[in-house]
């Protein structure tokens, strides 16, 4: 089996292995006792702090070690929130952020607080300016990943926390994904971190908080972690974590150039070898490993037991699993397809005949998925009602009604319309995305009397 799903969790680097295994007979006493043992423990949990500061560019007195990078990113927030809750209470996060943030932000609301969500391009990129137009005299935080978990788009973070520095307002980096690449560049007030998205064990977190930011621990007090992670800290995994930290920055720069012609090769050949296929996310400021791609007609979630059988590990950039059934908030914000995505996250040590194979069985798969989804139009379900064709997709989930739109453009003349009649959320995405792909018009929305009718003329 090949694993291309790094961007979910990397595979345990050998580094963090070993340092786990060692750490384990001297670790697991309390570090805050004076005893041998607990005087062991702690120098092995300072020596990490020193270590992980030294790797993201701060003061060892201001990391903290959470027991995953949610609770980094939830206590971040809310002790931010509260530390200046005598500025305002208004919060901005972009539209694409991890949904980490995004259900903070939406806790935030719930308890009257008010949050501006910043759009982003087809790209998934935020911009500086989108920051300074949402900035206000009562904003007590802002918040921007450093880059996209979904498409890899690397965000304007410098630039940004320049704007917000300003305005005197902290910004909050959730690095989850691209801190073991190297540290996050600008004047940025707080940052969070999640050790498996680098190698590391999973269950250990990073937040560090900067001198001088506002900051109020919720929660009952507790004395470890400067009180701002309630618990007894995990020493062997902090240890391992920040060993493996240290190792893959260590091979970044020439890891980061050998995955860049990886995925670049992906995303040249897979438009050639595929039809009617969108690669996404930023051409060039994106992670070196990270590819993602939809595919007309294609359900993405089908697909990726099609690659499963195939040999391969990789996830839908569309979320739409079958636990959820809800398309990414990430897809929708960019107005790109949010159906038949897939999202190949290369780890550490991918090798080009992997590649180069799953280059190979891809076409055949998403062919398969074609078919099974490709049946005919029946007789009734396009109708032509006052000169316009009526494609009725009601009760049907994407791709279906894309699908049934691509069969029945032909039949109308240049210049004529289709009016789709869709109650899937999700069309009212795919069928713009669809038109901007195939070169037609996207007319716009109207009421039905059950879901929508989406309005498309033929110019090509």
């Amino acid at each position: 089996m090949v694993y291309f799903d790094a961007a979910s969790a990397a595979p345990l680097h050998p580094v963090a292995r070993q340092a786990l295994a060692a750490s384990l007979d001297e670790g697991w006493a309390d570090p805050a006792r004076l005893y041998q043992e607990g005087r062991r423990a702690r120098m092995l949990l300072d020596a990490a702090r020193e270590a992980a500061a030294e790797a993201v560019g701060c003061r060892a007195d201001e990391v903290v070690f959470t027991s995953s990078g949610t609770r980094a990113v939830h206590s971040g927030i809310a002790g931010v929130l509260a530390g200046r809750r005598r500025v305002g209470r208004h919060l901005i996060v972009s539209a694409v952020e991890h949904s980490s943030v995004l259900h903070s932000a939406e806790v935030f609301e719930a308890g009257g607080g008010t949050v501006t969500r910043v759009a982003v391009d087809r790209t998934g990129t935020a911009t500086a300016s989108s920051y300074a137009e949402a900035l206000r005299p009562d904003t007590a935080l802002a918040c921007l990943q450093s880059a996209n978990h979904e498409v890899g788009t690397e965000q304007p973070v410098a630039e940004v926390a320049s704007v917000c520095r300003e305005a005197g307002v902290p910004l909050l980096v959730d690095a989850a994904q691209s801190l073991g690449w190297g540290r996050v560049d600008g004047e940025w007030s707080v940052l969070t971190g999640s050790a498996h998205k680098w190698g590391g064990p999973p269950g250990v977190g990073l937040l560090v908080v900067r001198k001088g930011v506002r900051f109020a621990a919720q929660g009952p007090a507790d004395e470890r972690e400067s009180g701002r992670a309630a618990g007894f800290e995990n020493i062997p995994a902090i240890v391992a974590a920040v060993a493996s930290l240290r190792a893959v920055r260590a091979e970044a720069a020439a890891e980061a150039v050998r995955l860049r012609e990886l995925t670049d090769r992906i995303r040249t050949r897979v438009p050639l070898l595929v039809p009617d296929v969108e690669v996404v996310g930023h051409p060039t400021r994106r992670l070196p490993g990270v590819v993602t791609f939809s595919c007309l007609y294609v359900d993405g979630e089908t697909l990726l037991h099609e690659l499963d059988r195939e040999g391969f590990s990789v996830s839908s950039g569309s979320s739409c699993t079958s636990s959820t059934l809800t398309p990414s908030h990430v897809l929708r914000a960019m107005g790109v397809l949010s159906e038949g995505n897939v999202r190949v996250s290369l780890p550490t040590g991918a090798v080009e005949e992997d590649v180069e194979r799953f280059l190979a069985v891809l076409p055949g798969a998403v062919a398969a998925v074609r078919e099974k989804l490709g049946a005919p139009v029946p007789a009734d379900v396009a109708v032509v009602r006052d000169d316009v064709l009526v494609v009725d997709a009601l009760g049907k989930r994407c791709p279906l009604p894309v699908i049934e739109l691509a069969k029945v453009i032909g039949d109308v003349p240049v210049g004529g319309t289709v009016r789709v009649l869709s109650d899937d959320e999700a069309a009212r995405l795919d069928i713009p995305a669809w038109c901007e792909m195939r070169g037609q018009e996207y007319v716009g929305e109207e009421r039905a009397e059950r879901g929508s009718a989406y309005v498309v003329r033929r110019v090509s």
